[in-house]
């Protein structure tokens, strides 16, 4: 864990902000003494994707027929 003063980090706040890693921690000094900890939320997790949520969504308008053509070893 990283220490600085308060001083430090209120004139490099933004800077200190972009450089936290998720989960990282900075502790903030003010006369020797511990007085704030700044710390980097973690990414959220995304949503698991489901096979087959999609189905349906898709939809082919005539016009498209002749390019299909290209793709039936794909889609058998």
């Amino acid at each position: 864990m990283t220490t600085i003063t308060l001083a430090e980090a209120e004139a490099h706040l933004a800077v200190l902000i972009a450089k936290l890693k998720p989960g990282e921690q900075v502790l903030i000094t003010a006369e020797d003494r511990p007085v704030a900890r700044l710390v980097a939320e973690p990414v959220p997790a995304g949503k698991a994707r489901r096979p087959g949520s999609a189905v349906g969504k898709l939809s082919i308008v005539a016009d498209d027929e002749a390019h299909l053509a290209d793709f039936q070893e794909y889609m058998s």
